[in-house]
């Protein structure tokens, strides 16, 4: 969790996740799996005590080998970096 430096900063929660062949298909789902954990767990319940909710970004991040998915808040802005 990183918290703004200065009041035109955002708040920013990460999730790190690593892929399990087993239990997600893709690194997509896996980055669907850390962003959920986010709200499920209430990792930004702190922040919201002084930060308005949509100041607020969550990222996940799924990796796989040298492979890493980048999602933000959406399933649909992903970046992949190789």
């Amino acid at each position: 969790m990183l918290t703004p430096v200065t009041e035109v900063d955002d708040a920013i929660v990460i999730e790190f996740k690593v892929h399990e062949p087993d239990e997600e298909e893709s690194l997509q789902d896996t980055v669907r799996t850390a962003l959920d954990q986010i709200t499920e767990k209430n990792y930004d319940e702190l922040l919201l005590q002084g930060i308005p909710a949509d100041r607020i970004r969550h990222y996940g991040f799924a990796f796989e080998g040298k492979k890493v998915l980048i999602g933000q808040d959406e399933i649909q802005n992903v970046a992949v970096r190789r």
